[in-house]
C-alpha cells in the first residue's frame, strides 16, 4: 500500500519539480530581459559613468588630475540628472589611481557644487561660467592642500596654477566634446575645433587606462591604436595623423616613457589614412606597418614584439567593429561620402517638405477659387428665383396695402390678380408707357388703380435694374478673384513640381562632370546638378579659379555643351568677398535665338514726358517680352497709367501666370485704381528664345508688323483698351518667327500719321518696306523721322516705336571634343 501511494505521489512530485524549474527559468529569462532593457534605456548613463571612472583615474605629470572636475562641471550643466552618479564614479576612479587623491578630488567637486549653488541663488549659474568656477574651485582646494602640507614654495604654487589652468582649458574642451560623444549635437557636420576637442576627450579617457596590462599589452596603447584605425578609415590621412598626434601627446604627459608614442601614432595614422580606399584590411595593414617601422627604429627586440602584439590586438578589434558604427562616425566628419550623403538626404527631406507645403497651399488656393465659383452659381440661381417674387411683393406693399379692395383681390381672386400684375410687369419691362385710354380692359375691370400700380412698377423696376447692375459687377469681380486664385494655385503647383524635379539624384552625372573637368587640369570643389531636362539644364559648379582668365566660358561651358549635346552657357557667377574662398557659377541651357531691340519715341508737342511706355525684358523663363502701352491722353497721368499697366503685367508674366489671366488682372487693377475714366492700350509680344514661337496679346492697340525679307505681315486684333470694361476679350495670336524676322510695334501716334483718308495699314506696310537699314535702332529712328517729316516737323501725338529683330544665337565659344568622354545619360521619366 505504501509502495502504491509512493507510486501515485511520485509522478505528482515530479510534475511539481518540472513546474518549479519552468517557473524559475521563466523568471530568470524575464529578469534577464528586464535587465537588458534597463541597460539599453540607461546606455548613455552607463557610458558617462564609465568615462567618469577613467577620467577620475587619469593623471598627468605624475601628480596633476585636472580631468575630474572639468568633466563633472560639464555634466552638471548638460546632464544634471546624472551628476551624482558621475561624481561617485569620479571619486571611485580616483581611489584606483596610481597615486590616489580621492580626498582632494572630492573636495574639488564639493567646492564647485557650493559655488554653483551660490550663483544659482543670484540666477547667475550658466554654462559659460563653468570654466571660471572650475578654475576657482581647483585653485582654492589645491592652495589649501599646499598650505596644509607646509610646502609653500614657488614650485608647488606653480603646479597649482598649472593644474587650475589645465582644468579651465579642459572644461572648454569638454563643453564641445561631450555633446558629440553622446550624439546630442544638433547639426550633422562637425567643425574642425569640435573634432579636435573630441580627440582630446578620447585621449584623456585613454589616460585613465594607463598602467593596465593584459597579457603583457598596455591597454592605453591598444585603445589609442584602435581609435586611430577608426578615424583613419573615416577621415583619411589628415584625420588619422591628427588623432595620432593628439593621442600620443596626452599619453606622453601621463607616462614619460611613452613619449615615442606621439611620433609612432602620428606616422601610423598617416599610413593608415593613405590606404583608406582599400578598406578595413588595408587600413589595418598601414597601421601595422607604421608601428613596426618606428618600433624597430626606437626600441629593442622586446619593445618591437610587444608593440606588434598591441597593434595586432587593435587591428583585431577594428576588424570586428560593425560597419554601422563606422558609418555613424563618418556622417559627422566633413568631406566623407557618408557626410555628403547625409547632407543630400537632409536637402532631399527639406525639398520634399517644402514641395508638400507648397502643394498644400496650392490646394488651398484652388479650393478658394472653387468656393468663389460655386458661390456665384448659387447666388445666380437664387436671385433668378427670388427676384420676381421680391419685385411683386414690393409693388403690392406700396399700392395694394391701402386699397379698399385688397382682401377681395388677393384673397378672393389671387390667381387673376397675380396674372394682371404679371402682365403689367411685362409692359414695364418692355419699356412701354401706357396711357389710361390704352390700358387693357382686364386691367381696368380688375384693378381700380392701374396707373398708380404702373407708376410704382416703373419706379421699382428702375431700382431693380440698378441692383441688377451692381450684382453683375459683384459677380464679375468674384469670377475674376476666382480666376486669379486659380492662377496662383497653378503657379504654386508648378513650383512644387519644380522643387520635386530638383530633388533627383544625379550623382553619376555629377561625377562624370567632375572627372572631365579634372582631366583638363581644372580645380573643381563641387558639382551640383539641379536639372538635366533638355532645354532647361541647371548645373552649379564651385571652383577656385583666379579672376581674369574666364575658364568657365572658355572651357567648362564648351565641354558641357559637348557631353550634353546642347549649347550650355554661363548664367550667373558669384565671387566671394574674401580671397581664397571658392566661387559659384551656374550653367544653363543657352538660348537658340536672340533678340536685338531698338526704340524711338517723342512726346506730343516736343514735351519731355510722353504718355507712352515700352518694355523690352527677358522674363527669365526662356521668354523675351516686347511691350508697348499708350495711356489715355498725354502727359504725366497717361504716363502713369501706361507704365503701371506694363509693370504689373511684366511681374505677373515673370511669375509664370497665364497670359490671359495676367491681362485680366491688370485690367482689374486699373479699374480699381480710380473712379475716373482712365485706360491704356497694351501690345505685348512674348518671344520664346528656344523655338522663336511668338504670342501676341493686343488689347486696344494698333496693328504690329513683321518684316520678313521684302514681305510685311500685319498682326491686328479688335478689342477695347484695358481699364474700361470689367470683362474684356483677350485675343492671343501665335505666330512662328524665323531667323532674320523683324518685329515692329507702335502706338497710335505712329500708326495714325497718314490720317483718315488713307488706308493706314497699306501706308505703314509701304513705309516699312522702304526702310533701308537692317539694324533695329536705325529702323526705329528712320520710321519715327519719316512720320515727323510727314507732319512737316509737327509732333501731333505721343509717338513710340519698338523694333525687335530675331536672329539665331551664336555661342561665344565653340564646342570641343575631349577624347574618351562619353555623352550624358539623362534620367528618364516613365509615365
Amino acid at each position: 500500500m505504501m509502495n502504491k501511494r509512493n507510486l501515485i505521489m511520485f509522478p505528482g512530485a515530479k510534475q511539481t519539480g518540472v513546474v518549479q524549474e519552468t517557473v524559475r527559468k521563466g523568471w530568470n529569462s524575464a529578469g534577464m530581459k528586464r535587465m537588458v532593457q534597463t541597460i539599453a534605456s540607461k546606455k548613455w548613463t552607463v557610458l558617462l559613468a564609465v568615462v567618469a571612472f577613467l577620467l577620475g583615474r587619469a593623471m598627468i605629470l605624475e601628480s596633476l588630475a585636472p580631468f575630474a572636475i572639468a568633466y563633472f562641471a560639464v555634466i552638471y550643466f548638460l546632464r544634471r540628472d546624472v551628476h551624482l552618479i558621475v561624481a561617485a564614479s569620479l571619486v571611485l576612479g580616483s581611489w584606483f589611481a596610481a597615486t590616489p587623491s580621492t580626498l582632494w578630488i572630492a573636495m574639488e567637486l564639493s567646492a564647485f557644487y557650493l559655488l554653483v549653488k551660490g550663483m544659482e541663488a543670484y540666477e547667475r549659474s550658466e554654462l559659460s561660467y563653468a570654466p571660471l568656477i572650475v578654475f576657482i574651485s581647483t585653485m582654492l582646494v589645491k592652495l589649501f592642500g599646499v598650505v596644509l602640507t607646509s610646502s609653500l614654495d614657488w614650485y608647488h604654487l606653480m603646479m597649482v596654477a598649472v593644474e587650475a589652468s589645465l582644468a579651465f582649458v579642459l572644461t572648454l574642451v569638454f563643453i564641445q566634446a561631450v555633446p558629440v560623444l553622446t550624439m546630442t549635437k544638433k547639426t550633422s557636420a562637425l567643425k574642425n575645433e569640435e573634432i579636435i576637442c573630441l580627440m582630446i576627450l578620447l585621449a584623456s579617457i585613454m589616460t585613465g587606462a594607463v598602467g593596465w596590462v593584459v597579457y603583457g599589452m598596455s591597454a592605453e596603447h591598444v585603445m589609442s591604436r584602435y581609435l586611430l584605425l577608426m578615424f583613419a578609415l573615416v577621415g583619411g590621412a589628415p584625420l588619422g595623423a591628427s588623432v595620432g598626434v593628439v593621442g600620443g601627446l596626452i599619453l606622453s604627459l601621463a607616462d614619460f616613457e611613452a613619449i615615442v608614442q606621439m611620433s609612432l601614432l602620428a606616422f601610423s595614422g598617416l599610413l593608415a589614412g593613405l590606404l583608406r580606399e582599400g578598406g578595413k584590411a588595408a587600413v589595418a595593414f598601414g597601421m601595422l606597418l607604421g608601428t613596426s617601422i618606428l618600433s624597430i627604429y626606437v626600441g629593442g627586440q622586446t619593445d618591437v614584439l610587444t608593440s606588434t602584439w598591441e597593434s595586432v590586438a587593435a587591428a583585431a578589434l577594428f576588424l570586428l567593429t560593425p560597419r554601422s558604427l563606422l558609418r555613424t562616425i563618418a556622417r559627422y566628419v566633413p568631406g566623407t561620402s557618408e557626410h555628403a550623403k547625409t547632407q543630400h538626404e537632409y536637402a532631399r527631406r527639406v525639398r520634399d517638405v517644402t514641395a508638400q507645403r507648397v502643394t498644400q497651399f496650392s490646394e488651398v488656393f484652388r479650393q478658394l477659387s472653387r468656393s468663389f465659383g460655386q458661390m456665384q452659381e448659387t447666388d445666380a440661381w437664387q436671385k433668378s428665383e427670388d427676384d420676381k417674387t421680391h419685385f411683386m411683393n414690393a409693388v403690392a406693399e406700396r399700392t395694394c396695402a391701402t386699397c379698399f379692395r385688397k382682401d377681395m383681390c388677393w384673397d378672393g381672386k389671387f390667381y387673376q390678380t397675380y396674372k394682371v400684375m404679371t402682365d403689367m410687369m411685362s409692359s414695364v419691362e418692355a419699356n412701354r408707357r401706357v396711357v389710361t385710354k390704352e390700358l387693357p380692359k382686364e386691367w381696368t375691370t380688375h384693378c381700380v388703380r392701374p396707373q398708380q400700380v404702373l407708376a410704382t412698377m416703373r419706379q421699382q423696376y428702375d431700382l431693380f435694374e440698378h441692383d441688377q447692375h451692381w450684382r453683375k459687377q459683384i459677380q464679375e469681380s468674384r469670377q475674376l478673384v476666382a480666376d486669379q486664385l486659380f492662377g496662383v494655385s497653378q503657379i504654386m503647383e508648378d513650383l512644387a513640381k519644380e522643387i520635386r524635379r530638383e530633388g533627383q539624384e544625379l550623382h553619376l552625372q555629377e561625377e562624370q562632370i567632375r572627372e572631365a573637368l579634372e582631366g583638363l587640369g581644372l580645380s573643381i570643389q563641387s558639382v551640383d546638378i539641379i536639372s538635366l531636362e533638355e532645354g532647361n539644364v541647371d548645373i552649379e559648379v564651385t571652383h577656385t579659379f583666379g579672376r581674369g582668365y574666364d575658364e568657365c566660358r572658355k572651357i567648362v561651358a564648351p565641354l558641357l555643351s559637348d557631353i550634353l549635346g546642347e549649347h550650355i552657357a554661363v548664367k550667373t557667377e558669384r565671387y566671394p568677398d574674401a580671397s581664397g574662398e571658392p566661387a559659384s557659377v551656374t550653367f544653363g541651357s543657352a538660348k537658340e535665338f536672340e533678340v536685338e531691340t531698338g526704340v524711338a519715341g517723342a512726346a506730343k508737342g516736343g514735351d519731355l514726358l510722353s504718355g507712352d511706355s515700352f518694355s523690352t525684358v527677358e522674363l527669365g523663363n526662356g521668354k523675351f517680352a516686347v511691350a508697348v502701352s499708350d495711356g489715355m491722353g498725354n502727359g504725366e497721368r497717361a504716363r502713369l497709367e501706361s507704365s503701371t499697366a506694363l509693370t504689373i503685367l511684366q511681374q505677373l508674366l515673370k511669375s509664370g501666370m497665364d497670359e490671359k489671366l495676367a491681362i485680366k488682372s491688370v485690367n482689374s487693377v486699373l479699374l480699381l485704381r480710380s473712379s475716373d475714366e482712365v485706360f491704356a492700350t497694351v501690345d505685348v509680344a512674348l518671344i520664346d528664345m528656344y523655338t522663336a514661337k511668338t504670342t501676341f496679346m493686343k488689347i486696344g492697340s494698333t496693328p504690329s508688323f513683321i518684316r520678313r525679307g521684302s514681305e510685311v505681315i500685319p498682326i491686328s486684333a479688335n478689342n477695347l483698351p484695358i481699364g474700361i470694361l470689367q470683362d474684356i476679350d483677350v485675343d492671343l495670336i501665335r505666330i512662328q518667327l524665323q531667323p532674320g524676322d523683324t518685329l515692329i510695334m507702335m502706338t497710335d501716334g505712329i500708326y495714325d500719321a497718314p490720317g483718315h483718308a488713307v488706308n493706314k495699314e497699306m501706308w505703314m506696310k509701304r513705309v516699312i518696306q522702304e526702310l533701308h537699314s537692317e539694324d533695329p535702332q536705325d529702323m526705329a529712328d528712320e520710321l519715327l523721322e519719316h512720320v515727323v517729316r510727314h507732319h512737316e516737323g509737327q509732333i501731333v501725338d505721343d509717338m513710340t516705336v519698338v523694333v525687335a529683330k530675331v536672329s539665331k544665337h551664336q555661342p561665344e565659344w565653340a564646342t570641343f571634343r575631349w577624347p574618351g568622354m562619353s555623352k550624358f545619360e539623362r534620367p528618364r521619366t516613365v509615365s
